[in-house]
Protein backbone atom coordinates (compact mmCIF):
# COMPACT_ATOMS: atom_id res chain seq x y z
CA UNK A 1 0.00 0.00 0.00
CA UNK A 2 1.20 3.50 -0.78
CA UNK A 3 1.47 5.96 2.07
CA UNK A 4 0.48 9.54 1.48
CA UNK A 5 1.31 12.73 3.31
CA UNK A 6 -1.34 14.63 5.23
CA UNK A 7 -1.48 18.11 3.70
CA UNK A 8 -4.36 20.01 5.30
CA UNK A 9 -3.31 23.51 4.17
CA UNK A 10 -2.63 22.52 0.57
CA UNK A 11 -5.87 20.54 0.50
CA UNK A 12 -7.84 23.45 1.97
CA UNK A 13 -6.30 25.87 -0.53
CA UNK A 14 -7.06 23.51 -3.42
CA UNK A 15 -10.65 23.07 -2.27
CA UNK A 16 -11.09 26.82 -2.02
CA UNK A 17 -9.74 27.26 -5.56
CA UNK A 18 -12.05 24.55 -6.93
CA UNK A 19 -15.07 26.14 -5.23
CA UNK A 20 -14.07 29.62 -6.38
CA UNK A 21 -13.63 28.49 -9.97
CA UNK A 22 -17.03 26.74 -9.89
CA UNK A 23 -18.70 29.92 -8.61
CA UNK A 24 -16.88 32.12 -11.14
CA UNK A 25 -17.79 29.79 -14.01
CA UNK A 26 -21.46 29.90 -13.02
CA UNK A 27 -21.53 33.67 -12.42
CA UNK A 28 -19.50 34.85 -15.40
CA UNK A 29 -20.36 32.23 -18.01
CA UNK A 30 -23.65 30.74 -16.82
CA UNK A 31 -22.17 27.24 -17.10
CA UNK A 32 -21.64 24.34 -14.73
CA UNK A 33 -17.97 23.58 -14.20
CA UNK A 34 -17.72 19.90 -15.02
CA UNK A 35 -14.41 18.86 -16.54
CA UNK A 36 -15.85 16.02 -18.63
CA UNK A 37 -18.38 18.42 -20.18
CA UNK A 38 -15.68 20.98 -20.87
CA UNK A 39 -13.42 18.43 -22.54
CA UNK A 40 -16.31 17.05 -24.59
CA UNK A 41 -17.01 20.54 -25.95
CA UNK A 42 -13.55 20.54 -27.51
CA UNK A 43 -14.16 17.27 -29.36
CA UNK A 44 -16.09 16.98 -32.65
CA UNK A 45 -18.80 18.08 -33.18
CA UNK A 46 -17.76 21.13 -31.25
CA UNK A 47 -19.09 24.60 -30.71
CA UNK A 48 -17.25 27.54 -32.16
CA UNK A 49 -16.57 31.09 -31.10
CA UNK A 50 -16.49 32.49 -27.59
CA UNK A 51 -17.93 29.38 -25.89
CA UNK A 52 -15.09 27.25 -27.22
CA UNK A 53 -12.49 29.90 -26.35
CA UNK A 54 -13.29 30.01 -22.63
CA UNK A 55 -13.59 26.22 -22.55
CA UNK A 56 -10.13 25.89 -24.08
CA UNK A 57 -8.79 28.50 -21.64
CA UNK A 58 -10.18 26.50 -18.70
CA UNK A 59 -8.62 23.23 -19.91
CA UNK A 60 -5.27 24.95 -20.59
CA UNK A 61 -5.44 26.38 -17.05
CA UNK A 62 -5.95 22.89 -15.60
CA UNK A 63 -2.87 21.65 -17.48
CA UNK A 64 -0.67 24.70 -16.84
CA UNK A 65 -1.54 25.20 -13.14
CA UNK A 66 0.89 22.51 -11.89
CA UNK A 67 3.67 24.10 -13.91
CA UNK A 68 2.94 27.50 -12.39
CA UNK A 69 2.91 25.90 -8.93
CA UNK A 70 6.28 24.34 -9.54
CA UNK A 71 7.76 27.61 -10.83
CA UNK A 72 6.44 29.69 -7.93
CA UNK A 73 7.09 27.30 -5.05
CA UNK A 74 10.07 25.35 -6.31
CA UNK A 75 8.44 22.09 -5.21
CA UNK A 76 7.55 19.63 -7.88
CA UNK A 77 4.15 18.20 -8.56
CA UNK A 78 4.32 14.42 -8.54
CA UNK A 79 1.92 11.71 -9.50
CA UNK A 80 2.36 8.15 -8.38
CA UNK A 81 0.53 5.45 -10.27
CA UNK A 82 -0.06 2.15 -8.55
CA UNK A 83 -1.29 0.24 -11.58
CA UNK A 84 0.00 -0.91 -14.90
CA UNK A 85 -0.69 1.06 -18.07
CA UNK A 86 -3.39 -1.37 -19.32
CA UNK A 87 -5.25 -1.11 -15.99
CA UNK A 88 -5.03 2.70 -16.11
CA UNK A 89 -6.37 2.74 -19.69
CA UNK A 90 -9.25 0.40 -18.81
CA UNK A 91 -10.06 2.56 -15.78
CA UNK A 92 -9.94 5.73 -17.89
CA UNK A 93 -12.33 4.14 -20.39
CA UNK A 94 -14.85 3.29 -17.67
CA UNK A 95 -14.57 6.74 -16.08
CA UNK A 96 -15.25 8.32 -19.48
CA UNK A 97 -18.15 5.95 -20.12
CA UNK A 98 -19.61 6.74 -16.70
CA UNK A 99 -19.28 10.46 -17.37
CA UNK A 100 -21.18 10.10 -20.64
CA UNK A 101 -23.89 7.84 -19.20
CA UNK A 102 -24.25 9.99 -16.06
CA UNK A 103 -24.34 13.25 -18.01
CA UNK A 104 -21.44 14.60 -16.00
CA UNK A 105 -18.46 13.83 -13.84
CA UNK A 106 -17.54 14.11 -10.19
CA UNK A 107 -16.76 17.81 -10.43
CA UNK A 108 -19.96 18.58 -12.30
CA UNK A 109 -22.27 16.54 -10.07
CA UNK A 110 -20.30 16.40 -6.82
CA UNK A 111 -19.17 20.01 -6.58
CA UNK A 112 -21.55 22.04 -8.71
CA UNK A 113 -24.68 19.88 -8.71
CA UNK A 114 -24.77 19.25 -4.98
CA UNK A 115 -24.17 22.91 -4.21
CA UNK A 116 -27.24 23.72 -6.33
CA UNK A 117 -29.24 21.07 -4.41
CA UNK A 118 -29.80 19.05 -7.58
CA UNK A 119 -31.52 15.73 -6.84
CA UNK A 120 -30.12 14.28 -10.07
CA UNK A 121 -26.60 15.19 -8.94
CA UNK A 122 -27.26 13.72 -5.50
CA UNK A 123 -28.27 10.44 -7.13
CA UNK A 124 -25.24 10.50 -9.43
CA UNK A 125 -22.84 11.31 -6.57
CA UNK A 126 -24.25 8.58 -4.34
CA UNK A 127 -24.00 6.13 -7.24
CA UNK A 128 -20.41 6.83 -8.20
CA UNK A 129 -19.29 6.92 -4.56
CA UNK A 130 -21.00 3.58 -3.84
CA UNK A 131 -19.41 2.04 -6.94
CA UNK A 132 -16.00 3.46 -5.96
CA UNK A 133 -16.25 2.05 -2.43
CA UNK A 134 -17.44 -1.31 -3.77
CA UNK A 135 -14.69 -1.45 -6.39
CA UNK A 136 -11.99 -0.61 -3.83
CA UNK A 137 -13.33 -3.28 -1.44
CA UNK A 138 -13.50 -5.86 -4.24
CA UNK A 139 -9.96 -5.13 -5.44
CA UNK A 140 -8.64 -5.45 -1.87
CA UNK A 141 -10.56 -8.68 -1.34
CA UNK A 142 -9.58 -10.31 -4.62
CA UNK A 143 -6.05 -8.94 -5.09
CA UNK A 144 -5.05 -8.17 -1.51
CA UNK A 145 -4.40 -4.52 -2.28
CA UNK A 146 -3.95 -2.40 -5.35
CA UNK A 147 -3.55 -3.85 -8.83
Amino acid sequence: MIETSFTPLASLFGGILIGLSAVMTALFYGRIMGVSGLVSRLLPPRASGWNQQWTLAFIVGVVVAPLIWQLTTGSGVTAQFVSSTPVLLIGAFFVGLGSVLGNGCTSGHGVCGLSRLSLRSLGATLTFMAVAFGTAALVRLVFGGFI
